[in-house]
């Protein structure tokens, strides 16, 4: 159990529940889920909480939470999916540049200025204006999008690694750049990446939201948080309820993801000693002395 007490002492213990609540909503939704989220009943059109819609139906009798706990498996099948393959080639690329540098680093770091140039909502947007809007175009739309994000960050952690003596000795022994590449830069700028995806699955989060709220994303009847907002408008004054509860959940799993990135990203950082510790780090070093 050292590794459970590990994770509990970086993450702690309120963003550890609030983020794995969300996970397991997601993994298991199709379980816990009472209804069957695209199913209508219109005799139980807009009804509001009673014992068989604990948290009442929309317009077209859509069980709310059952809606709800789908909106939460689509987005963070999004955010995953986004995260996999952005980081992937974002790796890819960032590891190739930092290491070889040359022409091909010139090549990559244009690209990702272009990437920085334009902001990454705008670049969805234009994918799938063109593509057409569908959940799959989204996903594909956001991935491109963030790829530079994630290959600059990675050339510079390749970059700087590459230069240390370590590695120029295995170049000297006669490692091949794949080994070197594989077995001792990826690891380096592997750990570095998982930090920021943490910190940035709240970011995608609210992009997966915004592209279903402006109807490119999610389509119904597939539930999404973005998507039951905009659905749910014209109807804000009648029960604001189907309104609240998506931004409620949008804002909590956001909340969740910066503050496990918060965390994690602090654990990182060398942290003072306290007094107690160094006392008895002293006097061990005392005694080893005397003996």
């Amino acid at each position: 159990m050292i590794w459970l007490r590990k994770t509990f002492h970086i993450v702690g213990w309120p963003t550890l529940l609030l983020v794995s609540s969300f996970a397991f909503i997601a993994i298991f939704g199709s379980v816990i889920s009472p209804y069957d989220p695209t199913m209508q009943n219109l005799s139980h059109s807009m009804q509001s909480f009673s014992g068989d819609h604990w948290l009442g139906a929309d317009n077209l009798g859509r069980d709310t939470l059952s809606r709800l706990i789908a909106g939460a498996q689509t987005t963070l099948l999004g955010v995953v999916t986004v995260l996999l393959l952005a980081g992937t080639v974002g790796m890819m690329l960032g590891t190739l540049a930092g290491y070889f540098g040359g022409w091909l680093d010139e090549i990559v770091m244009r690209f990702c200025d272009f990437g920085f140039s334009v902001p990454s909502l705008f670049v969805a947007l234009a994918f799938v204006g063109v593509f057409g809007p569908s959940y799959g175009n989204m996903i594909l739309a956001l991935s491109i999008a963030w790829v530079p994000i994630y290959a600059r960050l990675t050339r510079g952690v390749v970059a700087a690694a590459a230069s240390q003596a370590y590695i120029e000795s295995l170049r000297v022994l006669g490692a091949s750049p794949a080994r070197i590449i594989f077995r001792h830069l990826v690891p380096v700028a592997l750990g570095q990446v998982l930090v920021y995806a943490s910190a940035d699955a709240g970011l995608l989060a609210l992009a997966i939201a915004n592209l279903s709220f402006l109807g490119l994303g999610v389509q119904p009847p597939q539930a999404e948080w973005g998507q039951m907002l905009v659905s749910a408008m014209p109807y804000i004054q009648e029960a604001p309820r189907l309104v609240i509860l998506p931004g409620i959940a949008l804002t909590l799993l956001v909340i969740g993801f910066n503050l496990l990135g918060e965390r994690i990203a602090l654990a990182k950082n060398p942290r003072a000693m306290s007094r107690r510790k160094l006392t008895l780090r002293r006097a061990i070093f005392k005694k080893e002395l005397e003996a």
